[in-house]
């Protein structure tokens, strides 16, 4: 072991977990756990699953490299745990997590700050089972035109996601996302390219990589397209014009600070085809790290290793709070 890996101490490699998708995270951290390793550094699995937060502590760990992905991994909610044990972890802390995690919120949050995003329609619980609702969920698209987009806010990998062509998908579409989250976001369609642009780092040494373009079969970058197919091509370098992709860069960068991101994280974004406007769609904070993910892609086309990319990472790993001094002590009246 190196003076580099071993000031690193015993790592958890948080992965599985209990979301939708936990088969991509034990994919993604059965590759940081092997590229870590040979590294030299003293990596273990955990899984929140089959595991008790709490035995971290009492194992010795002293960092967690979180590939976890979706809800109770990608939420603020072991990030929440893993404070409260003073182990620091990977990726961003409880309050940008948790934003992040929501795209309902992150919209409303970017929205603020006055960044690019698609226009969209949010139906909350209350709202679906009103008396009205069915001509309320008719009526989306002519706030939204079409097609649009209906998904769960709260999911990734495309799980539960919609394309909706006409009005007569619209109630199919939002019943298939209420099945993965209480609420439904209906989501603005923007023809043309779909890119994503990772981020190191944090606040103003944050830096963007690459800007990878995904080319998808008849634009199905869908749940089994994205991990277990090879269908969908990705060219990093994009191919993009110079100024495009530096602006995207610029603008991922912003949005990534605007939610308050720290360690590492993955906007995803569409180009409008009659304008070339960027629109951000969403920020992961724990982004895939399959043999089919984005970020290893772009770490690659910037000379980083997908072995060196993991152990950049885990130096990053950090609390939002570190143990603050005890407060003095206060006389009694």
């Amino acid at each position: 072991m190196n003076d580099a890996s071993s000031s690193l101490g015993k790592v958890a490699v948080l992965m599985g977990g209990t979301s939708a998708e936990r088969q991509i995270s034990l994919m993604s951290g059965s590759g940081v756990l092997a590229a870590l390793r040979s590294q030299g550094v003293d990596a273990h699995a955990f899984d929140p699953a089959e595991r008790e937060l709490v035995e971290l502590k009492r194992e010795g760990f002293e960092r967690c490299f979180i590939a976890l992905h979706g809800r109770h991994g990608e939420d603020g909610s072991v990030q929440g745990a893993l404070e409260l044990l003073g182990i620091p972890y990977t990726g961003s802390g409880v309050l940008a997590s948790a934003i992040a995690m929501d795209k309902v919120m992150t919209k409303r949050v970017w929205i603020a700050e006055g960044l690019p995003t698609p226009r969209y329609v949010w139906l909350a619980p209350e709202d679906r089972r009103a008396e009205n609702m069915r001509e309320r969920v008719r009526s989306v698209p002519d706030e939204l035109g079409l097609p649009l987009i209906v998904k769960p806010p709260r999911e990734g990998s495309s799980i539960g996601i919609t394309k909706v062509a006409g009005y007569s998908d619209m109630q199919g579409a939002v019943e298939l996302a209420a099945q993965y989250d209480a609420d439904v976001l209906c989501e603005e369609f923007i023809d043309g390219e779909e890119v994503t642009c990772p981020v190191l780092g944090a606040g103003t040494a944050a830096q963007a990589l690459p800007v990878v373009r995904i080319i998808a079969p008849e634009g199905a970058y869908d749940y089994r397209n994205k991990y277990f197919t090879d269908a969908v091509k990705y060219a990093c370098p994009s191919g993009l014009p110079q100024a495009e992709e530096r602006e995207i860069q610029r603008l991922v960068v912003l949005a990534y600070r605007t939610l308050g991101c720290r360690g590492w994280g993955r906007a995803d974004l569409m180009i409008r085809a009659r304008d070339r406007k960027p629109f951000l769609l969403e920020m992961n904070t724990s982004p895939g790290m399959t043999t089919h993910s984005l970020v290893p892609i772009s770490a690659q086309a910037a000379g980083l290793s997908y072995e060196a990319l993991c152990v950049q990472i885990l130096h990053g790993a950090a609390l939002d709070a570190p143990a603050a001094p005890a407060a003095p002590a206060v006389a009694p009246a």
